[in-house]
């Protein structure tokens, strides 16, 4: 079975840094940025890129639909 590899893009000058995406996580992969965007919320990012499944659960939940999920194949060895 392949293995699959996900990345997560934020919009981070939409987002509201709700928190609702970094509960949703299940690999712990969001979390919200001690930076915060033009409109002075912290927003939502990848703080641990290599655990991310792309499961999708992020961008389902979030309110303002600012997350797009990517899935990658890995080749088998």
């Amino acid at each position: 079975m392949a293995k699959v590899k996900g990345a997560v893009v934020v919009d981070t000058e939409k987002c509201k840094g709700c928190n609702l995406c970094v509960v949703e996580c299940p690999t712990n992969v969001l979390a919200l940025s001690p930076n915060v965007n033009g409109k002075g919320y912290n927003y939502a990012y990848m703080e641990n890129p290599d655990a991310c499944i792309g499961c999708a659960n992020c961008g389902l939940v979030c309110p303002d639909n600012v997350i797009t999920v990517y899935k990658v194949k890995l080749q088998e060895a």
